[in-house]
């Protein structure tokens, strides 16, 4: 492509990624020249375009004219491939919600969308399991020995995936979350799109929308669950536009439903499942620390449920895969579904462990699995049960794997 977008939640490592890759860099809301770019962008932004290729352009929504100039530079350069790499955390709009760019980019921009690290990027997992090597091509041969523990998992999901997180000493990295959702509140969600809105009232949506993860819950019911916990007057629209803001910030990433081809007529449940980013927005909210989720295995098992669709969403996306959610009328439900560009899929149960739990989420993925009408689709490539405890990967005989997420890459 001539220019890659590279979209995904502040803090996350979309501008260091990229320096590692670009040419030459402008950063566009560098505090000294902000203003003068911003003017520059406007009155002739080809100048800003020049440097050595690929040339990033950081947080280029401060200067909404940048997008439509690069797509002219690379449609006019003679090789109009790999020219600029564009970084930022929200595409700009105005006050009614239009985008400040007059054209799509089709043909001339890659979107590539970046999250926190998952466990593998981050080092906690050991990578002896993989999607795509060994799930995808039904390795028979499995085995892998676990090395993370039932602590280790909450102090992930506590600390989450921030890069600069993983730098520093735990009790520090624990902070992290908490002051990224104090700038979402105070400063981001306002900015998004130019409307004023209330840092208390996003942090008390934001508590709502983690008590609600892993969940289809429609508005009605978070804007319920909010009237509940707050004596103010609420609107639903009001709650809708808040949750809008968010998605723009990629604070929060809802989950898809899937609809396969079933053998019988069973109606297929289409609402979105309810996913912050990354755990730690979810334990923040709640002021929720690692002991915390150790003394309260219910909610961890929600909050850990995030944790393994981050981390899916990342391997899968790495395999040109798209990640889904399934549930129908019968309340048979599998928490993620990854497909394939070539239709091939297979299905994960998540589950925090132990023998009970294991056996349920094989029921589970078997039940789905008759369900599927393989004369219209591909049988599954494989199933599997992503643990967050538990000594070891292996491959039963039943043929479902058995995966603790500290095995698994992409």
């Amino acid at each position: 492509m001539g220019a890659v977008l590279i979209e995904g939640p502040k803090w996350c490592g979309k501008t260091t990624t990229a320096e590692q890759i670009a040419g030459s860099v402008l950063y566009v809301d560098e505090p000294s020249k902000k203003e003068q770019n911003k003017r520059i962008a406007r009155l002739n932004p080809k100048l800003l375009l020049k440097g050595t290729t690929p040339r990033l352009l950081d947080e280029w929504q401060e200067a909404p004219e940048l997008w439509d100039a690069v797509r002219f530079e690379v449609d006019h350069r003679d090789d109009g491939l790999g020219q600029f790499i564009l970084t930022g955390s929200a595409v700009p709009l105005d006050k009614e919600g239009r985008y400040k760019i007059s054209h799509s980019g089709t043909g001339r921009f890659g979107w590539l969308i970046m999250r926190p690290m998952s466990l593998f990027e981050s080092g906690e997992s050991n990578g002896t399991v993989s999607l795509n090597d060994d799930l995808f091509k039904s390795n028979l041969d499995l085995a892998s020995v676990n090395n993370l523990s039932l602590e280790d998992i909450a102090k992930c999901i506590c600390r989450g995936g921030w890069p600069r997180a993983t730098m520093i000493d735990s009790d520090n990295a624990l902070k992290i979350a908490g002051e990224y959702i104090t700038a979402i509140a105070n400063i981001d969600i306002s900015r998004v799109d130019n409307v004023k809105r209330d840092p208390e009232f996003t942090k008390r949506l934001m508590r709502s929308y983690a008590r609600n993860q892993g969940t289809q819950s429609s508005m009605a019911t978070i804007y319920s669950d909010i009237v509940v916990h707050d004596t103010e007057s609420l609107r639903l629209d009001t709650v809708t536009s808040y949750v809008n803001a968010l998605k723009k910030l990629y604070v929060i990433e809802d989950m898809l439903a899937w609809n396969p081809n079933l053998r019988s007529k069973t109606a297929i449940r289409t609402s979105d499942t309810r996913y912050f980013v990354d755990p730690s927005i979810a334990t923040a909210s709640l002021g929720l620390g690692p002991q915390d989720l150790i003394n309260d295995i219910k909610t961890m098992g929600l909050i850990f449920e995030t944790l393994v669709i981050r981390d899916l969403r990342v391997y899968a996306e790495a395999n040109n895969g798209v990640l889904y959610h399934y549930r129908d009328k019968s309340g048979l439900e599998c928490d993620a579904v990854i497909c394939l560009k070539n239709g091939s899929y297979g299905l994960i149960e998540i589950k925090i462990g132990g023998e009970d739990e294991i056996s349920n989420g094989v029921i589970t993925l078997k039940e789905l699995s008759k369900k599927i009408d393989v004369d219209k689709m591909k049988a599954p490539s494989f199933m599997a049960v992503v643990t967050a405890v538990g000594d070891y990967a292996y491959r039963g005989e039943d043929g479902v794997y058995v995966v603790p997420v500290g095995c698994l890459k992409d």
